[in-house]
């Protein structure tokens, strides 16, 4: 099992270490406990902790995506953070910059209108740099993080490409991994087949 491996590789090195160095183990070795005792094979209650042991051991990342695929692969879907997740699609967010304010509002508007997505945040401030014509270049613009339906990619990628000023427009989208059941329903609802 991971979890016997797990604990005797860290038990070993623990006793193979000097007795003045073992103080050193005890909060790493209790931060392990921790994170077992919550259970690691249920990664959405690991994943909720926002402070403790759990959070702050450094190899819960490399136990999450161990158990997380585990888990994907019995056919536990992580989007299924409360309850029964089967009114819910699945969801993405998709980052699209802007040059300014005004374009910012006039396309989020626009999503919005058609349905392309439920909820349109508007970042101001941003600096991006980036290599554009052979050199560095170096604008403000507005983020607009998206919320939609996966299935509404593509048409919202053409929407964007369709009202955007900018020759080659930022479309990139990311899964929802799971979150409020009520928000992703949400989502769902607000946005078109």
């Amino acid at each position: 099992m991971a979890f016997s491996c797990f604990t005797r590789n860290f038990f070993s090195i623990a006793s193979a270490s000097s007795s003045s160095s073992s103080l050193q183990f005890r909060l790493p070795l209790a931060r392990v406990f921790c994170v077992l005792s919550v259970g690691l094979y249920n990664t959405n209650t690991v994943s909720s902790y926002k402070t403790g042991c759990a959070q702050s051991h450094p190899l819960l990342p490399f136990l999450r995506s161990k158990f997380l695929s585990q888990s994907t692969a019995k056919g536990v879907h992580p989007t299924a953070m409360e309850g029964n997740a089967s009114t819910t699609v699945p969801s993405i967010v998709v980052y699209v910059t802007v040059p300014n304010k005004e374009a910012g509002k006039k396309l989020a508007e626009s999503i919005i209108k058609e349905k392309l997505a439920a909820c349109v945040n508007r970042v101001p401030g941003i600096e991006s740099v980036y290599w554009w014509d052979g050199q560095v270049q170096a604008d403000s613009e507005e983020l607009l993080i998206i919320k939609t339906r996966e299935s509404l990619l593509q048409p919202l990628t053409q929407h964007v490409k369709a009202n955007h000023e900018y020759d080659l427009p930022e479309v990139i989208a990311m899964p929802i991994t799971g979150g409020n059941e009520k928000y992703l329903e949400w989502i769902k609802n607000s946005t078109r087949d």
